[in-house]
């Protein structure tokens, strides 16, 4: 089987563009794979050094885990595969098919290689990345509305929020947001809403004194009834007893 070309980009990273198997005696320490398809296919995903012989990424990154770690402070989910926006494809295809003379070709790659590993780790972090378990039926843009729906129930969970509100700032209908939101997350946009409210309670909890009513309150519960139910049903204890026993976190 013939090898895919590559590009030394430094003594942690190499890049691995088309057809081919990847050099196994180029990849640098502790390899860490991420792998982006033909770019035509909206997924990147991390690959295990089973997958090294396919031919089926045509681009590859591998970096290793103690740089990722040092520059960006975290690594990717083992056999995560996420949604590739059309901004980092766009780039992706300038790696693997750079308009640029031949002889300045790897030295762009180069570059680039480095932006996109940047970029990728930045969407990683802020969860713009949208992780899917296939390829998803939902258009690039409806992903990307859906995306966006997710980081307002993610920042704006402390606001009265309802899926028609969300789906008009988001620029999508509501039967779309309903049912792109549980292909893309595997529940509704009330059980993401609730999640995110009740994981703040909990942190409430331990890091303040506040009543157990006002943080209920805060966290959108209009009374401490319905609060202290749902705060039950999630965690198996009512707030006052987790407080009680110091395990709230």
């Amino acid at each position: 089987m013939s090898s895919k070309h590559s590009v030394i980009v430094s003594s942690e990273m190499t890049t691995f563009v088309g057809p081919g198997a990847c050099d196994r005696l180029l990849l640098p320490p502790d390899a860490l794979l991420i792998g982006f398809g033909d770019i035509g296919e909206p997924v990147v995903r991390t690959l295990a050094f089973r997958e090294l012989e396919s031919e089926e990424h045509l681009l590859v990154f591998a970096v290793s885990r103690g740089a990722c770690r040092r520059l960006f402070g975290e690594l990717p989910d083992p056999g995560g595969r996420w949604y590739l926006p059309s901004d980092l494809r766009a780039l992706g295809q300038s790696i693997i098919a750079p308009e640029c003379d031949p002889a300045a070709a790897d030295t762009l790659r180069l570059a680039r290689s480095i932006e996109m590993l940047c970029q990728f780790f930045a969407a990683l972090s802020a969860g713009s990345l949208v992780a899917v378990d296939g390829q998803p039926s939902l258009s690039e843009g409806d992903i990307s509305r859906i995306a966006a729906a997710r980081r307002i129930v993610d920042e704006r969970w402390h606001e009265k929020l309802t899926i028609d509100n969300i789906a008009r700032s988001c620029g999508i209908n509501r039967d779309k947001l309903t049912r792109g939101f549980r292909e893309l997350y595997h529940c509704s946009v009330g059980e993401a809403l609730s999640e995110r409210r009740l994981r703040q309670a909990r942190t409430l909890l331990a890091a303040s004194d506040l009543p157990v009513a006002s943080i209920g309150y805060r966290c959108g519960y209009l009374n401490n009834a319905s609060f202290t139910r749902a705060f039950s049903r999630r965690f198996g204890m009512a707030p006052t007893a987790m407080r009680r026993m110091g395990v709230a976190a």
